[in-house]
């Protein structure tokens, strides 16, 4: 996901004739998926002194400038990875991202020390069950909620969803999930609750191709995954993809009786409004 806003560093005179400014990570990357023609992955090492909450973002960019273009990127990997992930879109002539796209094993990602977001636990009030909304690359931060212990250890249920345009960007999504319902270690952390995965994609042939607020309004987000309906005395929310997305979830859970939280004022739903696709 990029952020609304873009950011200049300040001035940068040696990472290969660049200094690196004292509120500024340089990270190597790992690994580079990349999953279709507008979506990739990758991983990169994390600062050793690096804290974070699983669902908030940082500011990222490249050393191909002497004042780097900085954008907001969620954090994909759980708090506990030893590597930082992140998801992102590919945008034409974007100014981080037409280059950010071609990074290879090896390369140099820079990153602001401050991590942010409303996507996190400590925004929302206890409850049963924990709903994810998501849309493109909007499932970046629940992928990190996702692989989080406390997810599991403050809620019963856990639903994800996710809407795309097409089938193959929902690729992320899935393997994500099967790797929690198959890898040994991401068991012991689901510890036998409840893991529903909800994904559907507008311009092909899915069985589900509605959109999620379409799915949420007539009910069959629910009815697909054999779950009760969303209410409010039990049930939690994240949202975060494009624009349209957040302004018509929010709407439908405010008028179901969900209340906006913020981590100074805990709620029953969080939005994620830094970004959009």
């Amino acid at each position: 996901m990029s952020s609304v806003a873009e950011t200049t560093a300040e001035s940068m005179p040696e990472t290969g004739g660049f200094a690196i400014p004292a509120n500024v990570f340089a990270e190597t990357v790992t690994s580079v998926t990349h999953y279709t023609d507008r979506l990739f992955a990758f991983r990169m090492t994390r600062p050793q002194s690096f804290r974070f909450r699983s669902g908030e973002f940082v500011m990222i960019g490249l050393p191909n400038a002497e004042k780097p273009v900085y954008r907001a990127y969620s954090i994909a990997s759980p708090s506990w990875d030893e590597e930082l992930e992140f998801f992102s879109i590919k945008v034409p002539g974007g100014p981080l991202t037409e280059h950010l796209q071609k990074i290879k094993t090896g390369d140099t990602v820079l990153m602001r020390k401050k991590p942010t977001g409303t996507l996190v636990h400590d925004a929302l009030i206890p409850g049963k069950r924990l709903f994810m909304f998501s849309t493109g690359t909007g499932i970046a931060p629940f992928a990190s909620v996702l692989r989080d212990p406390e997810t599991y250890e403050k809620f019963d249920q856990v639903i994800l969803t996710q809407t795309c345009r097409e089938t193959a960007e929902l690729d992320y999504g899935r393997q994500l999930v099967d790797h929690m319902k198959t890898d040994e270690m991401m068991q012991e952390i689901v510890g036998g609750k409840d893991l529903f995965f909800h994904a559907s994609a507008t311009r092909e042939g899915e069985t589900r191709g509605e959109r999620i607020t379409t799915l949420i309004e007539n009910g069959k987000l629910c009815s697909d995954l054999g779950i009760e309906p969303l209410n409010p005395e039990t049930d939690r929310a994240m949202i975060c993809g494009s624009m349209a997305m957040l302004k018509d979830t929010e709407k439908l859970l405010l008028a179901r009786g969900f209340e906006e939280g913020a981590n100074n004022a805990p709620g029953t739903f969080v939005v994620e409004r830094a970004f959009v696709d």
